[in-house]
C-alpha cells in the first residue's frame, strides 16, 4: 500500500473535537468562537499532529448541524428535512487548511444525527425514514467540504456500536454521501465495534476509525479480515479520562496495531474527541501521542523492515 500521506509512516490524526477555550476582546463580539477555532488549530499543530481538524468548537455534534437544516427546530423534526441554503462548517475547515497542509473535514453521520432528534411530525413514521433525507441534506455539506482541499472527509457515527440504529440504513446513507465526493471518506465509530466489524467493512469508505485504548477487542476484531486498501484510524489515547498515559504505554498500543494491521494502514489518534477535557490535558495527550508515534517510527525504520509495498 502507498502511505496515506506521502512519505510519512503512521500519520497521526484526531477524531475531531477540541476543548472550547474562553473568548475575550472585541473580536469575540463578531465571532464568539473564532478565537476558539484558532486556539484549537494552533494547539494541534504545536503538538505535532499530522492531520488536524478545525476543532469542532461551535457546538455539540447534533446541534451544530441540526440548527441549520430546514425541517428541524431545536432538536425537534417538525417537517421534511431539506438541504441548507449554504454549507455549515466550511469556513472553519478552510481556516485550518490555510494553517496546515493536512486537514480532515468532519460531519455528523445521518444515523447519529437522526437518533439525536425527536420526530414531531407525521412526515416520518420512524428514524429509518428520516435518515435518508438527512443524508441527502448532508450531501450539500459533504460536497462543499470536499472542495476545500481537505485530505479526507470523516463521518461520525457513534450510534452504530450501540445497536440502536439499523446498519443497513446506515450503509445506504453513507453510500449517498460517498457517491457525492471524490476525496477519501472516513467512518468513525465509538464504543465496542467488534460485534459489528463485518458490517462496518461493508461501508463504502476508505478509512475506518475506532477507539482502541479502552476497547482492545476492537483491534483484535480486525485480525484475519479482508481490508483491501483500507486505512485504519487506531485509537491509542484515552480521550474520556484526564489521566495521562505514559508514552511507553501508547507506544505499545501502536505496536500492537502494527502487528495486526501493518504500519502502512494505521493512523494513530485518540479514541474520540477531546472536547470534554481541560485544554492543557487535551494538548498534553496530543503531544504524547505525537512523541510516542515518533518513537515507533524510529523503531520501524531502525529495524530495516519494509514499511510500504
Amino acid at each position: 500500500m502507498k502511505p496515506f500521506i506521502p512519505d510519512i509512516i503512521l500519520p497521526t490524526t484526531v477524531v475531531g473535537s477540541y476543548p472550547v477555550q474562553p473568548q475575550k476582546g472585541l473580536k469575540s463580539l463578531l465571532d464568539p468562537y473564532g478565537e476558539a477555532v484558532r486556539k484549537a488549530v494552533d494547539c494541534q499543530i504545536k503538538a505535532g499532529i499530522t492531520i488536524i481538524s478545525d476543532g469542532q468548537v461551535r457546538g455539540d455534534m447534533i446541534s451544530v448541524f441540526a440548527s441549520k437544516l430546514p425541517g428541524i427546530r431545536g432538536k425537534d423534526v417538525i417537517g421534511k428535512i431539506m438541504p441548507p441554503d449554504r454549507a455549515i462548517t466550511v469556513k472553519d475547515t478552510i481556516y485550518a487548511i490555510k494553517k496546515h497542509p493536512y486537514v480532515k473535514a468532519i460531519i455528523t453521520g445521518p444515523s447519529t444525527l437522526a437518533h439525536g432528534l425527536h420526530i414531531n411530525t407525521r412526515q416520518y413514521r420512524n428514524r429509518d425514514e428520516l435518515i435518508p433525507d438527512i443524508a441527502s441534506a448532508l450531501v450539500v455539506e459533504a460536497r462543499a467540504l470536499s472542495k476545500t482541499g481537505a485530505v479526507m472527509l470523516q463521518i461520525d457515527e457513534p450510534i452504530l456500536s450501540t445497536g440502536a440504529a439499523s446498519i443497513e440504513t446506515a450503509v445506504e446513507a453513507v453510500s449517498m454521501i460517498s457517491e457525492s465526493v471524490s476525496i477519501p471518506l472516513c467512518l468513525h465509530a465509538c464504543g465496542n465495534i467488534s460485534r459489528i466489524i463485518d458490517d462496518l467493512l461493508t461501508m463504502p469508505v476508505q478509512i475506518l476509525d475506532f477507539e482502541g485504548s479502552i476497547n482492545q477487542d476492537n483491534l483484535t476484531s480486525f485480525s484475519g479480515k479482508e481490508l483491501r486498501h483500507r486505512y485504519i484510524g487506531c485509537g491509542v489515547v484515552d480521550s474520556a479520562s484526564p489521566v495521562m498515559e505514559q508514552e511507553d504505554e501508547i507506544r505499545k498500543r501502536i505496536l500492537a496495531g502494527v502487528d495486526i494491521l501493518g504500519a502502512e494502514r494505521i493512523l494513530p489518534d485518540p479514541d474520540c474527541g477531546l472536547r470534554m477535557l481541560p485544554p492543557d490535558i487535551a494538548y498534553a495527550k496530543l503531544k504524547r501521542l505525537n512523541d510516542a508515534t515518533e518513537g515507533v517510527r524510529e523503531e520501524l525504520v531502525g529495524s530495516g523492515q519494509t514499511i510500504f509495498s
